[in-house]
């Protein structure tokens, strides 16, 4: 009882924005509900004057139900498939990561950026957008603030990249295929959400069903594994920062890695097994329909817990601070993406992956077995990406 009075308030604060923000999100999805979740979160926290009921609250919304959408996330991976059709772009992928982690790091020194929105803007920038900055944001102990600042710079650079790289593929000369350009979306765009509005405004040029679509989601849910390792580095790096802090035997003592170790990126690695073990192993057809319904609800429980936490996170944000302290992450986001951009086509054409008839053949051909399509288009739910 005293951990629901403390809470209340704060909890049915942020389901208010919320609810018509996942709504508003469904209907516009190229902005997606975690955006229209921060963005009233924001504008109505300047109407209220005293958040200090709100406060217990909120944190568990924006902590705890942002490691729980992490986690039911895990229920949209089915690594077979991914191990299958996203080994050819995971050259690509790796290159990726490193160059925007690389420029988030550069420019942090360079521009005196905080570390936690560099992070944050560089994680969200290679791997998964907001799914990647709701699964860092706990372990690096960022705050409200700089979650929103985060989100925010990603969300900008989303809606550019869906509007600009259809276009841009064909100015490049990626070919009327769908293998080139899906591989192009899933590997420079950061969001769920605006890869699959890229991969399908491509699809819809060229007369391609979904085979574009099918592509760049698989090659997107690769990349979301990314959030394994770079948790978990990042979860090292706190404790080793942790530790050089500590001051004298005492402070020694009260250090525990346990405190910074990420757990509920153990839990979604857990959530991926089992669904690979269940739609590798299960073979009476009904009661696999029935396993991925489930599935699919989680899914959409996870992308509604994001949109949940983002209005918490907005709630909690000074929006005038942001708008002052933006410039810097904005011009940070902007080098992200343009390297990672860059770096995606150079490999395209360094591994031969785009303008060739041989590509077309075989999506094609990989559209015909038994998991390549299917799962993947299931699959374009999950993650909003937080814009998921």
């Amino acid at each position: 009882m005293d951990w629901l009075r403390k809470n209340w308030k704060g909890i049915t604060a942020a389901l208010v924005i919320a609810i018509p923000s996942w709504f508003t999100g469904e209907k516009f999805p190229i902005i997606g509900g975690p955006v229209v979740a921060i963005l009233s979160g924001m504008l109505l926290s300047m109407c209220i004057q005293n958040k200090s009921e709100l406060a217990d609250g909120l944190k568990f919304v924006s902590k705890k139900i942002l490691q729980w959408a992490v986690i039911l996330l895990g229920f949209g991976m089915n690594l077979g498939v991914i191990a299958k059709t996203g080994a050819q772009s995971l050259p690509i992928i790796c290159v990726t990561i490193a160059t925007s982690l690389t420029v988030s790091f550069l420019l942090c020194k360079a521009m005196k950026i905080p570390e936690k929105i560099s992070t944050l803007v560089g994680v969200g920038s290679s791997i998964c957008g907001g799914s990647a900055i709701a699964a860092t944001a706990p372990v690096i102990n960022a705050d409200d603030e700089e979650v929103a600042q985060a989100i925010s710079v990603i969300f900008f650079f989303n809606v550019l990249a869906a509007i600009i790289f259809p276009n841009l593929g064909n100015l490049i000369g990626f070919g009327h295929e769908a293998t080139g350009f899906g591989i192009f979306a899933g590997t420079a765009v950061n969001d769920t959400s605006s890869v699959t509005a890229a991969a399908s405004t491509w699809d819809t040029m060229w007369n391609l069903g979904s085979s574009t679509l099918d592509k760049a989601v698989t090659v997107k849910l690769t990349r979301t594994l990314a959030i394994i390792p770079i948790t978990l580095a990042l979860a090292f790096i706190q404790a080793a920062k942790a530790k050089r802090m500590a001051k004298g035997s005492d402070a020694q003592l009260t250090f525990s890695f346990t405190k910074v170790f990420p757990w509920f990126i153990l839990y979604f690695i857990a959530a991926s097994i089992i669904t690979t073990i269940c739609y590798t192993y299960i073979t009476d057809q009904q009661l696999l329909k029935n396993v991925k319904e489930f599935f699919a609800t989680l899914k959409t429980l996870s992308k509604f817990f994001i949109v949940f936490a983002m209005s918490a996170i907005g709630l909690n944000t000074n929006i005038i601070k942001l708008v002052k302290t933006g410039g810097k992450p904005l011009i940070m986001g902007a080098a992200c993406w343009i390297c990672i951009t860059g770096a995606s086509i150079m490999m395209q054409h360094s591994l031969g992956l785009f303008g060739t008839t041989e590509n077309t053949a075989v999506t094609e051909t990989s559209q015909n077995t038994e998991h390549s399509t299917t799962l993947p288009a299931e699959d374009t739910t999950i993650s909003i990406e937080v814009n998921h």
